[in-house]
Parts: C-alpha cells; sequence; structure tokens
C-alpha cells in the first residue's frame, strides 16, 4: 500500500482516471431518477437510493478532507464523528431526486478538484479515515473508487456486477479477501476461471475447507454481500459457507 513518491503520484493519477470514469457512469444512472423513484428501497437495507447518493456525496466530501490533510499536513478528520456521518445521510436521502443528483455531481466535481491541487509529494503522505489503519494519501482515491463502483450496484438501477471493470474486479477481490482473515471468516479457496487467480479467506493457520470457483466479478459480489454466490461453484460440492460482513 506504501508507494514512495513517484511511485505514489503515478498510481494516484491512475487511479484519478479510473474515477472520473466511475463518476460518469453513477451519473448516467440517476440522471433521470425521479422523486419516486429516489424514494423506493435500494438493495442495502433500510436504505432509499436517495440515501445511498447522499452517502456517495458525503463520502467525496469526507476523502477530500484526507487530501486537504495530506496536502497542508493539517489534521483534518473524514467527518466530524461516525454520528454525524450517519445524520447527514439521514437527512439528505429524502430530498427531491434533481438535488440529490446536483448534490453527487457537485461534490464529485470538488473531489477531483482537490485530487488537482496535490503535488507529487503529497501522494505519499499519511493520512487516516474514520475507521481503518492510516494509510497514504493515493489509497483515499482507491477507496473513493470503491465506494463508487459498489453502491452503484446498491443503488439497484440496472448497473450490476457483471459491469464492473474487469481490473476493477481483480484487485478489489484480491483487497477484499485479504480483509477476511478473521476466525469468524471461513477458511477458503478462492479461485477465478477469469484468469486463474487464487486468493484464500479465513484465519492463515487454518487450511481451506473448500474451494469455491467463478469469474472475479462473482466471487467479489458474494464476498461483499451483493451476490448470494448462485453462479459459483464448491468443491466439494455443498452450499457455499456463510461470509460476515464485509
Amino acid at each position: 500500500m506504501n508507494s514512495p513518491g513517484p511511485e505514489a503520484a503515478t498510481r494516484a493519477a491512475e487511479l484519478g482516471q479510473r474515477i472520473d470514469v466511475a463518476s460518469a457512469r453513477v451519473l448516467a444512472t440517476v440522471a433521470r431518477i425521479t422523486d419516486e423513484q429516489a424514494r423506493e428501497p435500494s438493495s442495502l437495507p433500510g436504505w432509499s437510493r436517495g440515501h445511498v447518493l447522499t452517502h456517495l456525496a458525503r463520502n467525496a466530501d469526507g476523502l477530500a478532507n484526507l487530501l486537504i490533510w495530506a496536502r497542508t499536513g493539517t489534521v483534518t478528520p473524514q467527518y466530524p464523528s461516525k454520528q454525524v456521518r450517519d445524520e447527514e445521510i439521514e437527512a439528505g436521502a429524502g430530498r427531491p431526486a434533481r438535488e440529490l443528483v446536483v448534490d453527487f455531481a457537485d461534490s464529485a466535481t470538488a473531489f477531483g478538484a482537490e485530487v488537482a491541487r496535490l503535488r507529487d509529494a503529497d501522494w505519499a503522505a499519511e493520512v487516516r479515515g474514520i475507521r481503518g489503519a492510516a494509510h497514504p494519501a493515493w489509497y483515499t482515491l482507491w477507496r473513493r473508487l470503491t465506494e463508487l463502483e459498489i453502491h452503484h450496484v446498491d443503488l439497484d438501477a440496472d448497473y450490476r456486477p457483471v459491469d464492473w471493470p474487469s481490473e476493477f474486479a481483480r484487485e478489489c477481490l484480491q483487497r477484499a479477501a485479504a480483509s477476511f482473515a478473521g476466525t469468524d471468516s471461513p477458511a477458503a479457496l478462492l479461485r477465478t476461471t477469469d484468469d486463474g487467480e487464487e486468493h484464500r479467506i479465513g484465519p492463515p493457520e487454518r487450511t481451506p475447507a473448500v474451494t469455491i470457483s467463478g469469474p472475479s466479478r462473482a466471487l467479489l459480489a458474494w464476498l461483499l454481500g451483493r451476490s448470494s454466490g448462485g453462479d459459483l461453484v464448491a468443491s466439494p460440492a455443498g452450499p457455499l459457507p456463510t461470509v460476515p460482513p464485509w
């Protein structure tokens, strides 16, 4: 994760381009959303599409704060607190569709402006989000890309895991699998049928009890709780194990 200066800047430039594309795709999905559709349930329990769009907008604001931190050296928290974050999402979720879309677009533009302000050396500066370990500033862009791609699916508006860019699916699967190393995760080997990669989940000291095979996108969707895994194959045959929430 920790790339030195020039390498960090190169990684940031590449991720910034992918973020621009992902943001444009979300905007295209929601451009003609109606007020009624904005209030309909998303695929996330308890959240409407308005909640998801508001979350994406506030996420852009919060991650922009981390970029300001990296650029200025002044600690700038992602959010004042988790409670404030949750309250802002709830307060904004019921707005008219047009306001939701403009808010998303404006926040994405503002985030892009912060990206453009960082100098090459800034991308290696260490920052810390509201949760998780400290990380270099360039990794903030990976976090944003992940939010856009996964929550685009959560909007339940015709963007599906099969639509994820293959590069995103491969990298996210690798990173997500590494995060399922706790004792609450089943010991399993994930084998991708599109590129032959293998990823282990579960405690490192436990031997995988099952191999789960399928395309990278399908494996990622199942691991993240965005699919039941009906298009995956377990060996030995049987139901897929239960994984904890991502």
